[in-house]
């Protein structure tokens, strides 16, 4: 299927359909979407776009951001794949968008943010977390959610917390973040004074972990603990077969797996903990937009990634407002200096880091086919893997 452009300023949270767009003015900004609605990433990049949808209803609802910028969102379907996402890039930038914003996941974001970086267009992933994504790129390049070596530093301080000394790492090279995410795990683990027992690996959709199962049932001594950054439809698949062969070993999973389909796994998942953006406590900024988002839709948000869109909308509010205009390198130079914007997931800041946001990780557990704070903060600098 051929991709199609959507070009729309307010659309509705059920269909994401567009409703009738702001009429173009000079002072129009215009912003990019090289996402992924279809394919692997669909599952990150679809509620990513709901939030920022809704960030932005609210934005023009108000005359645009300062009461002056309206947004317009271009929006272009990736297929999740690499070159695709190039590709749309260079089309957006032709058509002379002020902001681009990437998938969930860097190699696809890498790939469009060369472009970006040369035509000078400051650029968002929606939600990849690879900390050497913005180093590959340039200066131009952002992330907007915690990165990997961050997760894996509060992934590590809770399985020694948990008194866990031997851990088995399940990574795949067919992505940075399936890669890179377990071995800043095993990297801090071993600096508290862990154990890597063991190391397997996998290709991503491959289904069949069976070789990998039998390793891990077979290990004398048994781990502790398996971490591993599976995500849909590997980590459904691993965890299928591996409590089906009796292993019940606890597991430490990545924000990868807070989705619908993990929950919808049942008593498989009982006990896993994974990493998230935020947590939704009574009375939080993040409950509060849960509540709207319901009120607003008719709909529960079934996962953390509908407030991180929602928060970039807030995040390029913030920046533009500050550049007091809509050219790019202004946009650039305001993001990289924004410090503590106000996000429901829990404050934003660029100033002083290398183009991935300091923000808090929650820790969470699935329990009774629900979720469980066990905690939440940033890690101390000392615990974090160096990228």
């Amino acid at each position: 299927m051929k991709s199609k452009i959507k070009a729309l300023c307010i659309t509705t949270m059920l269909s994401g359909m567009a409703l009738s767009p702001l009429p173009a003015t000079a002072q129009e900004l215009l912003i990019g979407l090289a996402t992924a609605q279809t394919g692997n990433l669909a599952p990150y990049d679809q509620p990513s776009l709901k939030g920022l949808e809704m960030a932005v209803e609210e934005i023009n609802a108000t005359g645009g951001i300062a009461g002056k910028f309206p947004i317009k969102l271009i929006i272009k379907d990736t297929r999740s794949d690499a070159a695709q996402t190039a590709l749309a890039a260079q089309e957006l930038i032709d058509q002379g968008v002020n902001i681009m914003i990437t998938p969930c996941d860097a190699d696809p974001s890498i790939a469009a943010g060369q472009i970006t970086q040369a035509a000078q267009i400051p650029t968002f992933s929606f939600c990849a977390t690879t900390p050497t994504m913005p180093i590959a790129v340039g200066d131009y390049m952002f992330g907007n959610y915690p990165a990997d070596n961050v997760q894996a530093a509060v992934l590590a301080n809770h399985a020694i917390e948990q008194g866990y000394k031997r851990a088995y790492i399940l990574k795949s090279p067919d992505s940075a973040y399936t890669l890179k995410l377990p071995e800043y795990f095993a990297t801090s683990f071993k600096a508290k004074g862990g154990e890597i027992v063991g190391e397997g690996t996998f290709s991503m959709g491959q289904q069949d972990f069976g070789a990998e199962v039998t390793k891990i049932k077979a290990l004398n001594p048994a781990p502790d603990v398996i971490m591993t950054a599976a995500y849909e439809p590997d980590f459904p698949a691993f965890i299928r077969q591996l409590r089906s062969a009796g292993v019940d070993t606890p597991i430490l999973g990545s924000d990868g797996i807070d989705s619908p389909t993990t929950f919808g796994l049942g008593k498989l998942v009982e006990g896993v903990v994974f990493t998230a953006a935020g947590f939704a406590t009574e009375g939080s900024p993040l409950a509060k937009f849960n509540a709207k988002y319901k009120q607003r839709t008719g709909q529960e948000p079934d996962t953390n990634y509908i407030a991180n869109g929602y928060d970039l909308g807030k995040v390029i509010e913030a920046a533009v407002t500050k550049a007091d205009g809509i050219e790019p390198t202004a946009i650039r130079n305001a993001i990289a200096s924004l410090e503590k914007v106000p996000g429901v997931t829990g404050p934003i800041t660029y100033v002083g880091t290398q183009g991935m946001p300091l923000r808090s990780v929650a820790l969470v557990r699935i329990k009774d086919g629900g979720r469980e704070l066990v905690s939440q903060g940033v890690p101390a600098a000392a615990d974090v893997p160096a990228p």
